[in-house]
């Protein structure tokens, strides 16, 4: 033990006087001065980049001066390091710090910048956005690792704790962490093919939207599918291995997520029937709701729920199940006029034929009201306290709002009554006593009777 120990101290401390030579000196100081003038030049790069002006529409060249204000710091350390190393080459000075260095900062460049190209190509909704960063420094610390020597140790230990104990079996982490990089980069590129696809069969006019956007749901659930099944197959991971422990997890994915799986099928089915589609305008029974009483139009399909944006400017987001399982009212399914009707009670002093013809000419206050069909006007009956009419047209725009016509026309009613002398009828009742005072105090007892009134 105590020779293990002198070793150990003997090994330090030549590690030490490696270190601190001169020329070893230099090359940290160098490297360290580097990296904060590129840490500086970045700071100014990135406020530059973030006071330019912006332009309205994105292109190309704004891509590429988000992408040079990126990698900044590891581009100005690279430059920075390969004119060190040119110098310390002219006068034969050691350059081994340099050069590890000047590969690690090229690696995090072309990682940052590999990063940042997929996060476009795969478009600023995708779930890439949120875990660039991230994926960004793990790539990068796997390539440090390969770079400094330390990645065959490492592995060596990971390989050694066996997940799957057995004669026969050997699944160890390091496998589980090869299979979930290689498995990540095999969904990445199903991606990327998906979006690809997406973007092509939404282009597509002659077919219809709700048929577009199921095969674009449908070839990026079987890519994503098969990129995982490639992905286990590449690292030769035996799935019957895993039997036990993928039974339990789907016994109890089955049951916790009952509600999603349901959704998503949901959704593959209104997408299948073209009952709903992107732009119809929509409203649900048997819900209370704001002053547009849960009407809205479908803004898009998603694979768990719709997107339903109302008049207030709220968008809701319905799940698919609800959709299937409950009455909806389609204002836009298979044609998009929308009759309205306006009740309206007269008095019985008042024509009717002349109302009737007033409330025509109120449906002329509004261009959304169609002229084929033409507006009517009938007599629906006799209440207690007045005639009941009703106003009916139609209007072939309800995205635009259905209570607003509403509103016009019965502020266009009441403007015309008033001018043309037809009263709405207020409820009200009579109650009259058609008894004498003698015979009320005939059926009065002889104490009420003499009793002086009040």
């Amino acid at each position: 033990m105590l020779q293990a120990s002198t070793e150990a101290g003997t090994r330090t401390s030549n590690w030490f006087a490696h270190y601190t030579e001169p020329a070893t000196l230099a090359e940290e100081v160098t490297v360290l001065i580097a990296c904060l003038i590129a840490l500086v030049a970045a700071h100014y790069i990135r406020i530059a980049y973030r006071r330019r002006p912006r332009p309205e529409v994105t292109d190309w060249t704004d891509h590429v001066l988000e992408g040079g204000a990126l990698i900044s710091p590891p581009l100005v350390i690279v430059v920075l390091l390969l004119t060190a190393r040119a110098v310390s080459t002219v006068f034969a000075l050691p350059t081994t710090i340099l050069d590890v260095a000047l590969q690690l900062a090229a690696a995090f460049m072309l990682a940052r910048l590999v990063a940042f190209t997929l996060r476009l190509m795969m478009g600023a909704r995708s779930w890439f956005v949120r875990w660039e960063r991230r994926l960004t420094w793990i790539a990068w610390v796997l390539v440090s690792t390969q770079i400094l020597g330390w990645l065959e140790p490492v592995r060596r230990f990971f390989d050694d704790l066996d997940l799957a104990p057995g004669e026969n079996t050997h699944f160890s982490l390091w496998m589980l962490m090869e299979s979930v990089v290689v498995v990540t980069v095999f969904v990445v590129i199903a991606s990327l093919i998906a979006g690809v696809v997406e973007r092509r069969v939404m282009k597509s006019e002659t077919v219809a939207l709700s048929t577009r956007i199921g095969i674009s749901k449908s070839v990026k659930f079987v890519l994503v599918g098969l990129s995982i099944l490639l992905g286990l197959n590449a690292v030769d991971v035996d799935i019957t291995t895993l039997t036990v422990l993928t039974g339990a997890v789907g016994l109890g994915l089955g049951f916790g997520l009952q509600s999603i799986a349901a959704n998503f099928v949901s959704g593959f089915v209104l997408l299948m029937d073209k009952s709903i589609k992107p732009g119809d305008v929509i409203s649900f029974t048997g819900h209370t709701g704001t002053s547009t009483e849960n009407f809205g139009w479908v803004q898009e399909l998603r694979g768990r729920y719709v997107v339903v944006r109302d008049r207030d400017g709220v968008e809701t987001l319905v799940p698919n199940q609800n959709l299937i399982t409950n009455q909806v009212i389609n204002w836009s399914y298979s044609d998009r006029k929308v009759r309205l009707k306006l009740p309206v009670r007269v008095s019985y002093q008042d024509d009717p034929e002349q109302a009737l013809a007033v409330l025509l000419k109120a449906a002329d206050c509004s261009r959304r009201i169609l002229h084929d069909p033409a507006p009517v006007s009938r007599l629906m009956g006799f209440a207690d306290h007045g005639m009941e009419l009703e106003l009916r047209f139609w209007i072939a725009d309800p995205e635009n709002g259905v209570n607003n016509v509403r509103s016009d026309v019965n502020r266009a009613i009441y403007r015309l009554f008033r001018e043309h002398g037809i009263t709405i009828p207020v409820a009200q009742r009579e109650v009259r006593v058609t008894s004498s005072a003698a015979a009320l105090d005939a059926g009065l007892p002889g104490e009420q009777r003499d009793r002086p009134p009040l």
